[in-house]
């Protein structure tokens, strides 16, 4: 939630040790550690603020597609070796409904694929990339983050170190915050300044993590009247799923024989291998909801990936915007910051947004298409059972929305 006014931002105590540097990065998730890298690799000074461990934030389950166009952006930084050795290369799902199985080529028709690589590798990678080879500065563990000044030219930022307890004073000339959706960054961002768009789409996802071979050589959509249903594979031992329940449900609720009752019976379609079943090693329900921070400024201080903007599951996109957003303003701050060029800052926003209001609308659209069937609403289930049918039907609808699926490719 939005504070009526930001938290204070006077400057910290005296007393707390000090140490000036040219960006602070908030948040050690993909966005801040890709402009963590890029500002390393251009010798521009900066520092990581992370409140977890590192242990912690390489084994958070989270993410696992990424768009072409991010991975080939990543690659020309070098910070793709092992996403491109590893990942699986997808342009293929299957919608199941009416009891059949449609195939999707999205990738004939974009030219473009998904590559499968969990977050926490994405994550690893790039700490390794910053910290370990590049010799980067990242605090893990930090606690009671503050930014200060940040409507002026001499912002800083303050934390308690985890080993001291002493307050550490950070400043800097420009604050890049990446800390999530439940970061302590976006609530320096006031009222009167900003607005947050929200939309709440109704419905929960009960995200599993089975140990499991994947049951199918795609993704697998399901679109059935008891709810939606989903099959992903994340590596050849583990297989995400996905399971429509009631917002806000209990996870305790869904023992392992009822998840996979579920599971075969939304996923059932004529001629369709059996699930290969598993331990089930995560299940946490997700509240399908998405907001927009606009502008992603204020000041000196700049937000990126889920602290200006929360993607729903629905469509994959919320990593792939966070690197969009950290490319741009990664190249934004060298220009700045080696050459005093401020274009690249003052577009940022601008920029950014352009690109987060087509996947939200994307996502808004194809959750339509998937919850349209378990609604409980006839109109709304025979609308989503055109625009599928659509879909399968006329080239010119395939192709635009392999285009949308799979993301406009960049420069970046």
């Amino acid at each position: 939630m939005t504070p009526a006014s930001p938290p204070s931002t006077a400057s910290s105590s005296a007393s707390a040790s000090s140490r000036r540097t040219r960006v602070v990065i908030v948040g050690a998730g993909p966005a801040g550690l890709t402009v963590a890298n890029i500002l390393r690799t251009a010798s521009v000074d900066c520092v990581v603020l992370e409140t977890e461990t590192r242990a912690f934030i390489e084994q958070r389950p989270r993410a696992g597609f990424i768009e072409e166009w991010a991975v080939r952006a990543l690659e020309r930084r070098g910070l793709a070796d092992r996403l491109l050795e590893h990942a699986q290369a997808h342009g293929e799902f299957e919608f199941r409904f009416s009891g059949g199985r449609h195939r999707f080529p999205y990738g004939e028709l974009s030219g473009r694929h998904h590559f499968v690589y969990p977050q926490p590798l994405l994550v690893t990678d790039l700490v390794r990339a910053y910290a370990d080879y590049a010799g980067g500065d990242i605090r893990f563990g930090v606690r009671n983050v503050e930014l200060h000044d940040i409507d002026t030219d001499r912002p800083s930022v303050s934390y308690t170190d985890p080993e001291t307890g002493e307050r550490q004073h950070l400043d800097c000339d420009v604050i890049a915050g990446c800390d999530g959706a439940r970061g302590v960054t976006r609530t320096y961002m006031p009222s009167e300044h900003s607005t947050v768009a929200r939309h709440d789409y109704g419905v929960g996802w009960l995200a599993l993590l089975a140990e499991a071979p994947p049951s199918s050589d795609c993704v697998v959509f399901g679109v059935h009247p008891r709810g939606f249903a989903a099959h992903m594979a994340r590596s050849p031992q583990v297989t995400r799923y996905y399971l429509e329940c009631p917002p806000g449900d209990d996870p305790e609720d869904w023992p392992h024989e009822r998840v996979w009752s579920e599971l075969r019976h939304r996923l059932s379609a004529d001629g369709a291998p059996p699930l290969t079943e598993g331990r089930l090693i995560e299940k946490r329900v997700l509240d399908m909801h998405n907001y927009v921070v606009e502008p992603m400024v204020y000041g000196r201080l700049y937000l990126a990936g889920d602290a200006a903007h929360l993607a729903a599951p629905i469509a994959a996109k919320g990593m792939n915007l966070a690197l969009y957003d950290a490319l741009l303003l990664g190249d934004a701050l060298v220009a700045y910051c080696t050459t005093d060029d401020t274009g690249g800052l003052s577009e940022y926003s601008a920029s950014s947004l352009r690109r987060v209001w087509q996947y939200q609308e994307f996502s808004q659209w194809l959750s339509d298409v998937l919850h349209g069937a378990s609604s409980g609403d006839p109109f709304r289930a025979g609308a989503a059972t055109a625009r599928l049918r659509r879909i399968f039907e006329s080239p010119a609808a395939a192709v635009a929305f392999a285009e949308l699926y799979i993301g406009k490719d960049i420069d970046c």
